[in-house]
Order: C-alpha cells, then sequence, then structure tokens
C-alpha cells in the first residue's frame, strides 16, 4: 500500500520539475556555435578572466581592442614606407659649402683639400685660395660641360696627364700661386692657359704641349723657373707673359721663322720678358717677323 501510494506521488511531481537553465559558460558555447561574429570577443573574456585579473581596466581594454584590416596597413605603410630617392643631379652638400648658381660653383676660400663632387651641369668652378695638393682625371670625369677653370692661391703640386682629356669645352685654365713644377696635357680648346707663380721648368713643358692649342689666345708663365721660351708656340697667341723667369737665351725661331723672311706674327700684341737674366738687344733677328718689340732690357 505504501509502495502504491509512493508511486503515484512521484508521477504527480514529475510534470512539476524543470530543467535548470544552462550555466553561462554552457550559454557561451552555444552562441558561440550559433554565431561567427562574437567567436573573438568571447576569446577575450576568457583571457581576461585568466591574464589581467588585478590590472586596471584601462588596461584590459587596450589589451582587448583588436584593429581592423585598414588600420594595420596603415601602421605597416607608416613603418615600411621608404625615403623619397636621392635625386641623380642632387649635389647639395656642395651647394652647402660652396655657393652653386647658373651652372657657376664658386668654391673661394672654403679650406677644401681636394675638388668637390659638381653639378653635372657646372660649366664654370672657381676653386680660389683653398689647400688642394692634387688634380686627378677622376675630378671631372663626369663633368663635360666644364669651360672655366680657375684654382688660383691652392697648393697644387701635381696633375694628372688625363685630368683634363675629357674636357673637350674648357676654353680657360688657370693654376696661378701653386706649387707645380711642369705641365699636364692641356685640353685643345684653350684661349687662355695662366700658371704663373709656380715652380715650373723648362723640362716640365713638353715640346708640343702648346702646338696644337690652335685656339690659345693669352698665355701667362710669368714668376716660375723657366730657362728658355717653350717651343712650338701656336700662332694664335696674342699674350705672352714670360717675365721674371730664368731664360737666357732665344733663337730666330722662337717667334719668327729664320727660313721665311716674309713671314709675319701680327697676332701678337705683347711679350714681356723683364725680369730674366737675358739682354734682348743682343739678339735682333728674333724679333723680325714681330709688329711690337718685346718688353725687356736691350742693354
Amino acid at each position: 500500500m505504501k509502495t502504491l501510494q509512493s508511486t503515484l506521488l512521484l508521477f504527480l511531481l514529475v510534470p512539476l520539475i524543470k530543467p535548470a537553465p544552462p550555466s553561462q559558460q554552457d550559454s557561451r558555447i552555444i552562441y558561440d556555435y550559433g554565431t561567427d561574429n562574437l567567436e573573438e570577443a568571447f576569446f577575450s573574456q576568457d583571457y581576461e578572466d585568466k591574464y589581467l585579473d588585478g590590472k586596471s581596466t584601462k588596461e584590459k581594454e587596450t589589451m582587448i581592442i583588436v584593429p581592423d584590416e585598414k588600420s594595420f596597413q596603415l601602421q605597416k605603410d607608416e613603418i615600411i614606407t621608404p625615403l623619397p630617392p636621392k635625386k641623380e643631379n642632387d649635389e647639395m652638400p656642395t651647394c652647402l659649402l660652396c655657393v652653386c648658381l647658373s651652372g657657376s660653383v664658386y668654391c673661394e676660400e672654403v679650406d677644401i683639400d681636394a675638388v668637390p663632387p659638381l653639378p653635372k651641369e657646372s660649366a664654370y668652378l672657381y676653386a680660389r685660395f683653398n689647400r688642394i695638393k692634387k688634380l686627378t682625371a677622376k675630378d671631372f670625369a663626369d663633368i663635360p660641360n666644364l669651360r672655366r677653370l680657375d684654382f688660383t692661391g691652392n697648393l697644387i703640386e701635381d696633375i694628372e696627364d688625363g685630368t683634363f682629356s675629357k674636357l673637350s669645352l674648357l676654353e680657360e685654365l688657370t693654376l696661378a700661386e701653386n706649387q707645380l713644377l711642369k705641365l699636364p696635357v692641356l685640353p685643345p680648346k684653350l684661349t687662355l692657359f695662366n700658371a704663373k707663380y709656380n715652380k715650373i721648368k723648362s723640362r716640365g713643358i713638353k715640346a708640343n704641349a702648346f702646338k696644337k692649342l690652335s685656339n690659345l689666345s693669352f698665355l701667362y708663365l710669368d714668376h716660375n723657373a723657366l730657362e728658355s721660351v717653350p717651343l712650338n708656340l701656336p700662332e694664335s697667341l696674342r699674350v705672352i707673359h714670360l717675365q721674371f723667369n730664368n731664360i737666357t737665351s732665344i733663337t730666330d725661331d722662337t717667334f719668327c721663322k729664320a727660313n721665311d723672311t716674309s713671314y709675319i706674327r701680327d697676332r701678337i700684341e705683347e711679350i714681356r720678358l723683364e725680369g730674366n737674366p737675358i739682354i734682348l738687344g743682343k739678339h735682333p733677328n728674333s724679333f723680325i717677323c714681330l709688329k711690337r718689340l718685346p718688353v725687356g732690357s736691350y742693354i
């Protein structure tokens, strides 16, 4: 009888029993399978619960911020964006040290000891009163448009023979007030060459150094150590300065042509020979082709 009562009581209570609601963790799992967008959020929440316990809310928020794809791309661009490429003719260091203006470079009294890199379009270089000791072929290898070079007042002792070989447009070359003992091979279109106040001796000038310079009008070799007038002077010469050397003699072929009495050198306007140990009056036939006598001592 008691067993029957217990069984009836059980059937009456079963409909009243309700299943317990799923736990918070279970609901996460259910929703996780139900939507893809909440997966990362649940992972961040678990990360907070396990590893950020005790840290400030600000720190937690910082850790769970997930930048979108665009943000990552912006950060990447900021990190790897290269610097602007250097321009081919960008010679800013030289043009800060010197003054670059319309194809002219002025490097005067800036205490440089070598020819600086020049803009390729350079036509005129003024590098006076510095400490340059040597000129090399590399100095002007990539500057083909140079027309004038002025190295007055440096310490130049040596010039490589190929230094001016590529300067086919060079018209004026000034090497005054240096320490030269000899002359390099000169470019063919020179109209002016100035090497006064050096230490050049006659053996330091090749026999044909000036012969092919058909445009040379002004030659300044005064205040050197020449023992004789350079040979094969071109017909184009107008002014020749050879004063204050060690010239002791000249010949009938120095300026004229001994075998051609009708020859006249009519372009020469001035020859200066004063300050040399030579008496010009002893060589009258040496000037027979000239319109003007050389300046110097005749007694």
